[in-house]
């Protein structure tokens, strides 16, 4: 199995079976092993490749065990510490690998709880794990732009030297797009002053302030939406997946034209794209990616196929503050809304969903 096809199968893995993990022994075996393995490449039944409850006595710590030790040509490389799947990951949870990064040849230190990989080195300080970690691997929400540094931490691609080099660049690069998304979310005073500034020539008095921040994450949204759309229609111009148009009957559930017209009354928000990302991905195992497109509307946000309204894929329904729904549509174009509480919910209609996108194939 190529990597990234064994990546995602391991990040479909952690989502169907997430909730039934509650235990560290579990999270190792149905998650963490896996991603050793099968992933990374490394056999985990063979001590010299992979020493579970590996021990290096650090002063008066006598008998302490980190979880795994990758080992290459008879040398630690990595040290991986488990946590239990319930949990998120602190800095506070890696008081082992400091201690134990800093006796062995390891340069690389994992944390993870099994969806999440936090991955460590030594940039500030030579041969003391940095706090902060060079990459975050979520297997809930993988980054793409990741993938092809982690493969350079396989077995088959081993490429340390690589990986330490780019390291300082990842972690700056990671944490300026975590802050930068955050601002997208919730501007602070000092972003939204900086935007405020290049558009309001009076003084930026509290009152000013008060008016322009909700316009400034409003402007945020629609830039990122008009982002997407660009590339979108970018892919679709230089693509050469030409479909044809297949014959449907326009009942009352069919949106109109005026109500898919975008007006300045319309406002797309982070989640709504958030949540076109995750149905994009469910849809491209049967299409490509090119064909999966979106609009906006005053009443919800549609999810199309070849940008056709008469091929809606999932409505989503997330103007209520109170109650977001995705909403799905049979053959008849009869839409049923399913409420749901958080954006990974998404993941439980994955098939409905298929079947939507093989009606118009």
């Amino acid at each position: 199995m190529e990597f990234p096809d064994a990546l995602n199968a391991l990040a479909q893995k952690v989502h169907n079976q997430r909730e039934a993990i509650q235990t560290e022994e579990a999270t190792k075996n149905a998650f963490i092993m896996p991603f050793i393995s099968s992933v990374l490449g490394y056999d985990v039944f063979d001590p010299l490749e992979v020493v579970p409850e590996y021990t290096a006595d650090v002063g008066i710590k006598r008998g302490e065990k980190i979880d795994y030790a990758i080992m290459r040509d008879g040398e630690v490389q990595m040290l991986v510490e488990c946590k239990t799947g319930t949990n998120g990951l602190k800095i506070e949870h890696a008081s082992q690998l400091f201690r134990y990064f800093a006796v062995t040849n390891a340069r690389i230190a994992v944390l993870t709880n099994g969806r999440l990989y936090h991955f460590f080195t030594d940039l500030d300080a030579p041969n003391r794990m940095d706090e902060k970690p060079f990459l975050v691997l979520d297997l809930l929400d993988i980054d793409e732009s990741l993938v092809d540094e982690l493969r350079k931490l396989s077995k088959d691609s081993f490429d340390l030297e690589s990986v330490i080099s780019a390291a300082g660049e990842l972690k700056y690069i990671g944490e300026l797009k975590r802050a930068i998304g955050e601002q997208f979310r919730t501007p602070s005073d000092d972003w939204s002053r900086l935007f405020i500034s290049q558009v309001y020539d009076g003084a930026i008095t509290q009152r000013v302030r008060d008016q322009f921040t909700p316009l400034v994450k409003k402007a945020a949204a629609q830039f990122l939406n008009d982002q997407v759309n660009e590339r979108l229609k970018a892919a679709l111009r230089g693509g050469t997946y030409a479909t044809e148009e297949a014959p449907t009957t326009v009942t009352s559930q069919d949106p109109s034209a005026e109500d898919l017209d975008r007006d300045t009354e319309i406002e797309t928000t982070l989640e709504e794209l958030e949540a076109y990302q995750i149905v994009k991905a469910i849809a491209c195992s049967d299409v490509k990616p090119q064909r999966v497109s979106q609009r906006d509307s005053k009443s919800y946000f549609a999810i199309l196929l070849d940008d056709n309204n008469r091929k809606p894929i999932a409505r989503l329904h997330f103007n209520s503050k109170k109650q977001k729904y995705i909403g799905l549509l049979d053959g008849d174009k009869v839409e049923t809304k399913y409420p749901i509480d958080g954006l990974e919910d998404i993941y439980e209609f994955a098939s409905p969903i298929r079947e939507a996108v093989a009606r118009y194939k």
